[in-house]
């Protein structure tokens, strides 16, 4: 089984179209989407009406969330008063653009999705897949790849998640994790799938992630769980300068530019 999972385009309508173009030569079995439809780029309700045609089961987002609700909070956790600045000025320009009808649309998304594969009827074949934005607690919650690893079990183990699949922070990362079972070493997987439309890892090329799974997959044996970054390169100038020709921030094109 191949698994497509990809999040935070934010509104980069370019971007998702090389994504979805790529994704549409990998022989799928499914795709998800993790959330931030929008925010900071020019086609917020042209990229919830690529996601909603091609019916790609979809989570919130905390920018979705956002907009959804007509908040004037986006629950981005902006360090600087340079950073709250530009990201009011990001919100406010989705909110004057969007229509009802994608209004209404990421309103209803929900926080969360879970897949549960078994490849028989035994409990240790089962393995519990976790899709959420931020974290299983909250959805603007940053699980950067420098958590302790007891932190990242003990969430996980509450989530009753053995693959935790998110974005927000836009810097992709794969950490495989081991804990005691039954008298057995198991791995939990925290997979951040990067971001299409804004990443932030200093790669200004769109991010998104395959799983696959077949029957050897287990989690006793971490290798057997294959999870590829894929990288795809779109048209970043044709993004970058329909920001500059907005009312958004400059400093958002030179953030497509540079990543």
């Amino acid at each position: 089984m191949r698994i497509a999972l990809f999040s935070d385009i934010h509104a980069n309508l370019p971007a998702l179209e090389a994504v979805l173009a790529d994704m549409d030569k990998q022989n799928l079995d499914a795709v998800y989407c993790l959330g931030d439809l929008v925010g900071y780029a020019t086609w917020p309700n042209e990229v919830v009406a690529e996601i909603k045609k091609r019916r790609i089961p979809t989570i919130a987002g905390n920018y979705d969330e956002g907009v959804g609700l007509a908040s004037p909070n986006c629950g981005c956790a902006y360090k600087t008063d340079t950073e709250k600045s530009l990201g009011q000025q990001s919100i406010d320009y989705t909110n004057s653009i969007v229509t009802e009808e994608t209004r209404q649309y990421l309103r209803m998304l929900p926080r969360h999705i879970r897949l549960t594969l078994m490849d028989n009827s035994e409990e240790a074949n089962k393995m519990e897949l976790l899709l959420v934005h931020g974290s299983p607690r909250k959805i603007n919650e940053y699980l950067l790849e420098d958590r302790p690893e007891k932190s990242f079990l003990r969430m996980m183990e509450e989530a009753q998640a053995d693959l935790l699949f998110f974005g927000h922070t836009h810097k992709p990362y794969h950490r495989a994790m081991p804990y005691e079972h039954e008298r057995q070493t198991r791995y939990r997987h925290a997979i951040n799938i990067g971001s299409v439309g804004k990443p932030k890892d200093g790669d200004p090329r769109s991010c998104y992630v395959i799983l696959e799974l077949t029957p050897d997959s287990k989690l006793t044996q971490p290798e057997s769980i294959k999870v590829e970054f894929v990288r795809v390169a779109y048209e970043v100038e044709k993004a970058a300068q329909a920001v500059e020709a907005s009312s958004l921030p400059s400093e958002f094109a030179q953030m497509l530019r540079t990543a």
